[in-house]
């Protein structure tokens, strides 16, 4: 099957999506970045600093829940794990004095931070052979594709 936009083979295409997935999901990728980046953690736990660190500030629980695409139960786990570890602390929420933020300690941001630099160190390496043209298109067209999917996806639930 191919698009009407010159040819491209889309069913040529999905493996090549899986593949990607499988290296990012289901392959020991995460694993080996924690253990290169000497972070002891779940990969649950894991999930959880890297979508605080992401956000670039603190979340509630509920925030959090949404982004990773789990139930909150499942992150009050994780959060009493890493607090535990002093990785994640709760904090006031400055709008609303009942409710509470999740913020990374500066353990937990440090760690976070070497786990980010291993995975893009490994990402950059597999674009070295890349031009700068190569490199800056790739991006561009994987942000307009992934933004486009994401789109689509999301109008099939409403």
């Amino acid at each position: 099957m191919t698009s009407d936009d010159g040819g491209l083979d889309l069913m040529a295409l999905l493996p090549r999506l899986a593949q990607v997935s499988g290296v990012l999901n289901r392959g020991r990728l995460i694993e080996r970045a924690m253990a290169a980046s000497g972070i002891t953690v779940d990969r649950p736990a894991m999930g959880v600093l890297l979508t605080l660190h992401m956000a670039g500030e603190p979340l509630r629980v509920g925030e959090i829940a949404h982004r990773m695409q789990v139930v909150g139960p499942h992150i009050t786990r994780q959060l009493n794990e890493l607090e535990r570890r002093d990785l994640a602390r709760r904090v006031p929420d400055p709008d609303d004095q009942r409710a509470r933020l999740i913020e990374l300690t500066p353990e937990g941001s440090a760690a976070t931070a070497r786990y980010m630099e291993t995975i893009l160190g490994w990402l950059a390496g597999s674009l070295d052979d890349w031009t700068a043209q190569d490199r800056a298109t790739f991006g561009r067209l994987l942000e307009r594709f992934v933004n486009d999917f994401t789109a689509r996806v999301d109008a099939l639930d409403t």
